[in-house]
């Protein structure tokens, strides 16, 4: 009986010092992430916690994978996040579908409302979630704010468009009958959005597909899902505010079995994808198999072009801003400049004293110009492409090398001296590396603008209005972007954001963009007593 006990209390013991082993490791852990350590406490202004759910569709939840998401400055752990299972997908889905029904019955001036308050939340939440999107994406802090402030401009964008979509009135030429073009939703848009605008773009779609009397399931980036979120928390407060299903903007987190089900499932009318070519081609062919819509934004391979007339103090900061800003993940971001061998020499001393000039630090540091790349499978990308332009024949005149410091930060690096045609200028890699052409004629320089495979954004620098015209028509550039005295990136909302060929087509935010989330329905009404018939036919 003695021994009993003693075996009794020693197991007791042991159990005890286990557990307290196990709370203290759990403890521990808890206490690494970011969002516990008092310089970001800021976080929970974003109601986000150590761990955050990761589905919304009116309820939140998540029952899939734990996802620990990492700051790219120092690769220390910020929180984690539950992703969807496919069965809560499949409620999601559904729960979308039914919030619709109410949406579509809302006057679109009234959804217009409904999206102004939204942008209002956003401006109370600017620099929080600024911060937010710098600590996970990496971009510096004025970029962060900067890409929040551009969900805002959206909104303000759609509440006036949403007093002014529709179609025209047309003529018939049968008397008594009027012709109407009439625009209706197309119901669910399925939202994929890459890291390096885990706000911006969710914006440019939402906002637009809401007042077109849309609904929107949204899958964000597996690397940025706290910012998925926190702007979700955002938009679902505004929801609830108006009594609203909060299915209306709906979310699930996770990988590419999410992003899968969503390109194939016949209930979502339209899927709007950001992200590489390589992914956006899978995507499109799973939704042109069940003869779905599609809007792609791909990669881009965007070129600066430098003629002997330009205005070289534009040109220096144009070209590092397009080819420096983000650390080089813009789709925008500038990889070919394009030289006249007669300025060639002259830009390129002055950029690279430029870049030595950029101040590198923390992203959230409102100094910092220049972070790091979003991932260390990016700084393998960034390595594995000098080695390429090394081997093609291009000379090394500035960075090349990772920096010894905590985080994925990489030197902003210059190539000169690689044909316009070699392999590594013709591959889009998604880091701060230039690539320096030189050319001698407007016709060579047009032509290796558009000889590579994506067709998103491009610039040229002139004082000849005669060549702007060349540039802007139909043999000049053959990108959705055609710029002339500025950079390749910092597209403005106002105008439909997109490219051609490899970048996919499609269009997004400004202009008549808001098409592509419509349907259109041409419409005859005959208002007389009689039939007559189109085309003067006679069936009597």
């Amino acid at each position: 009986m003695q021994r009993a006990l003693v075996f009794t209390t020693l197991s007791g013991f042991a159990l005890r010092k286990k557990l307290c082993s196990l709370t203290l490791r759990q403890t521990a852990a808890m206490s690494t992430l970011l969002i516990n350590q008092p310089k970001y406490s800021w976080l929970k202004e974003l109601g986000l916690s150590e761990d955050n759910d990761g589905v919304y569709n009116g309820t939140w939840g998540g029952k899939g994978e734990v996802v620990t998401s990492y700051c790219p400055a120092n690769n220390e752990p910020i929180a984690r996040v539950r992703q969807a299972t496919l069965a809560e997908y499949e409620e999601t889905v559904q729960k979308a579908r039914e919030a619709w029904k109410v949406w579509a019955d809302v006057p679109a001036p009234k959804r217009g409302e409904i999206v102004r308050q939204i942008g209002d939340a956003l401006r109370k939440k600017i620099k929080v979630l600024g911060s937010l999107v710098s600590l996970e994406m990496g971009k510096i802090y004025v970029e962060g704010v900067g890409e929040v402030q551009e969900y805002v401009d959206v909104c303000d964008y759609a509440v006036g468009l949403s007093r002014m979509i529709g179609g025209p009135v047309l003529p018939s030429e049968r008397p008594g009958h009027a012709l109407i073009e009439q625009w209706n939703p197309v119901g669910l848009v399925g939202i994929i959005t890459a890291f390096n605008f885990p706000v911006a773009v969710y914006g440019w779609n939402n906002a637009i597909a809401l007042i077109c009397g849309n609904v929107c399931l949204w899958k964000g980036a597996p690397t940025t899902p706290l910012t998925s979120v926190a702007v979700t928390k955002i938009v679902a407060e505004v929801l609830e505010q108006n009594k609203l299903p909060g299915a209306i903007c709906s979310m699930t987190c996770g990988g590419a079995d999410i992003g899968t089900a969503l390109a194939k499932d016949e209930r979502v009318d339209l899927v709007s994808f950001t992200g590489s070519t390589h992914v956006g081609k899978q995507v499109a062919l799973m939704v042109q198999e069940r003869f779905g819509r599609q809007l792609l934004e791909l990669g881009g391979n965007n070129a600066i072009i430098v003629f002997e007339d330009a205005d070289l103090n534009l040109v220096v900061p144009s070209a590092l801003f397009a080819s420096v800003g983000t650390a080089g993940q813009r789709c925008t971001t500038t990889r070919r400049l394009m030289l006249h061998e007669s300025v060639h020499d002259e830009v390129v001393e002055r950029l690279i004293k430029a870049y030595k000039q950029i101040r590198i630090g923390d992203p959230w540091d409102p100094s910092t110009l220049y972070g790091p790349l979003h991932t260390k499978q990016a700084v393998d990308q960034y390595l594995a492409a000098i080695e390429q332009a090394k081997q093609q024949g291009g000379t090394l005149v500035c960075g090349g090398k990772v920096m010894d410091r905590p985080g994925n930060y990489v030197e902003p690096t210059i190539f000169t001296g690689l044909p316009h045609d070699a392999p590594i200028v013709h591959t889009e890699t998604f880091v701060p590396i230039l690539y320096v052409i030189k050319f001698k004629t407007e016709e060579e320089a047009f032509a290796w603008n558009n000889e590579v495979k994506q067709g998103l954004s491009s610039s040229i620098f002139t004082k000849d209005m005669g060549r702007v015209f060349r540039w802007l028509g139909p043999k000049g550039s053959d990108c959705g972007i055609v710029n002339v005295n500025i950079p390749t990136s910092g597209a403005e909302i106002g105008g439909a954001f997109g490219g051609e060929k490899h970048t996919g087509g499609g269009r997004e935010s400004g202009s008549d963009s808001w098409k592509q989330y419509m349907r259109r329905s041409t419409c005859t009404i005959n208002y007389s007593k009689d039939l007559p018939l189109a085309q003067g036919i006679k069936f009597e």
